[in-house]
């Protein structure tokens, strides 16, 4: 629970990220649509593994190059990234392509969305030292 005023804008700025946050993921999703119960679902493959690459990078920004600010990270961590990537729908979505011949396909989809996650976080994170340069290089 919010302490009185004081994280008020705490909770503002991670509502508003969480906002854009799942609009993205929503339009991604129109614009991407699952085919069926046994296709495989792409977009939210896409949503999870780009929201992986960015908290990598994200994190290489707040916690080597930006000044801290105590609603950046809730504003983008929490609010945007949160709301963009959607670890509930990818266990749906594994859940219901256990039964039958899309077996194969959700075992596919786990390794695929745990490895490419793991990798596109260490990428997000080579790229922010790539663009920014190594901790006091300015």
């Amino acid at each position: 629970m919010p302490r009185a005023g004081r994280d008020l804008d705490v909770l503002a700025v991670v509502a508003v990220g969480g906002a854009a946050g799942a609009t993205a993921r929503w339009g991604i999703d129109v614009a991407w649509p699952q085919q069926g119960p046994t296709g495989f679902p792409w977009g939210t493959l896409t949503v999870n593994v780009s929201g992986c690459l960015l908290i990598g990078l994200v994190t290489w920004f707040l916690v080597e190059v930006w000044p801290p600010h105590r609603l950046v990270r809730p504003f983008l961590a929490v609010g945007v990234l949160g709301g963009y990537t959607t670890f509930s729908t990818f266990a749906a979505q594994v859940y219901g392509q256990l039964d039958g011949a899309a077996a194969p396909t959700a075992a596919g989809y786990v390794v695929a969305t745990l490895v490419a996650g793991v990798v596109a976080v260490r990428l997000g994170l080579l790229c922010g030292r790539l663009l920014a340069g190594p901790r006091g290089s300015s």
